[in-house]
């Protein structure tokens, strides 16, 4: 590498990360410059003919069925609706029995659960970013009080919420859980025709977005997605487990112990926005609530005009800086189902990923990840983007 910007002279390091419970290879030599960093396939603001797209207002007959709207009039701000091609089905009986003694070493349970779609705006151009804080705090309590809903459900884990990755796109017949002796799950789906399905008795419930192709976004009207299963995947329990270990050996919740400055992107009166010490990706950013909160569905309803007002502030400098990047967003949140006794390490916070690198076979095959740039070098270059004033 050239002896030119802020990587030089900089050696590899190793981090751990006591969220995740996992360590990251930082290498700025495979780099350039931060502030070089841009996205190759940019996602375009404004797509063009919207006239077919069924998540804008007046096509609400072409989507699936509606949970509920905002507000509950024909002129709504916001519809949260089934998933029309669900990766899990919420009209299998539940719960499902496990399946063990198949002839291989795994363990397998019937596919049920909830997929839902938070259309966040009903104008097709209008992306999340775009939106006033208060109304993406609307979409944030859309979140809440679905997860809400499902949380009665006492064979759901846990729930994901956010901008996800889903691309594909074909109609699922059937869904199962598959688990093998190494524990890795799996959700496996026998796929017909052109569609993806979703599920009903669950124990965890995931929220997450995907802006952009590259990041799984097969529509290009802004949404959201919320699963819900009736396992806790591996990298829940993973973080869930690396936030105990630290919490055995410190008396300490590990993100309530969060304080670098220079780490620190932006703060408000009860958020702050970091890229963490140990980001797995490059200009990943973390959005934690100051006060310890242990489920992101228990928060309190008036501090989430706030946490829009933060979240679309890191959207518009990722944005700006990145050059529009395709990124995911989640909700990490802990189990449904835990104990007293962990509630103590047990801490939400919103992770937005843009996508400006792939894994390679060494990250798919270790679980070891290499980042490029520096956590500190990231938080530097998105601390110092100044944003366009609105007219």
């Amino acid at each position: 590498m050239s002896s030119q910007g802020q990587n030089t002279g900089r050696r590899p390091e190793l981090r751990h990360d006591p969220v995740a419970n996992r360590w990251v290879i930082f290498s700025p030599a495979r780099a350039k410059r931060p502030t070089d960093f841009k996205s190759k396939s940019p996602q375009n603001s404004n797509p063009g003919d919207n006239s077919s797209c069924p998540f804008c207002i007046g096509n609400e007959h072409e989507c699936a069925p509606e949970i509920f709207r905002v507000p509950s009039d024909p002129n709504w701000k916001l519809r949260v609706i089934e998933n029309l091609y669900p990766a899990l089905s919420r009209n299998i009986e539940g719960p499902c029995e496990e399946k063990q003694d198949m002839g291989v070493p795994a363990r397998a349970i019937g596919g049920f659960g909830f997929h839902d779609v938070v259309i966040e705006n009903p104008v097709h151009s209008v992306h999340l970013c775009d939106m006033e804080a208060r109304d993406i705090g609307q979409v944030l309590l859309a979140y809440k009080k679905r997860i809400q809903q499902i949380a009665s459900v006492e064979s759901i884990k846990y729930v994901q919420a956010g901008i996800f990755l889903f691309i594909l796109q074909n109609c699922i017949s059937f869904s199962m859980l598959w688990k093998d002796r190494f524990g890795v799950c799996t959700l496996e789906t026998m796929v017909h025709s052109f569609s993806l399905q979703s599920s009903s008795s669950c124990s965890t419930i995931k929220v997450f977005k995907n802006h952009g192709a590259s990041a799984g976004a097969s529509m290009s009207h802004s949404h959201s997605q919320l699963l819900a299963l009736p396992i806790i995947p591996s990298a829940v329990s993973a973080r869930f487990e690396g936030m105990n270990e630290y919490f055995k050996k410190t008396g300490k919740c590990s993100l309530c112990e969060v304080q670098a400055k220079e780490l620190l992107i932006d703060e408000s009166t009860h958020f702050i926005s970091i890229v963490p010490f140990a980001a797995t990706y490059p200009f990943e950013m973390w959005i934690i609530p100051r006060a310890h909160s242990s489920h992101f569905h228990e928060f309190d309803c008036d501090k989430m005009v706030e946490l829009g007002g933060l979240l679309k502030l890191m959207l518009r400098k990722m944005s700006l800086q990145l050059n529009n990047p395709p990124f995911n967003f989640m909700i990490q949140t802990s189990p449904l189902q835990v104990k007293e006794s962990e509630l103590s390490y047990a801490h939400w916070f919103l992770q937005i990923v843009p996508q400006l690198s792939g894994a390679g076979g060494f990250e798919m095959g270790s679980g070891c990840y290499i980042n490029p740039v520096f956590p500190e070098d990231a938080a530097k270059v998105l601390r110092e983007v100044n944003l366009p004033v609105a007219g």
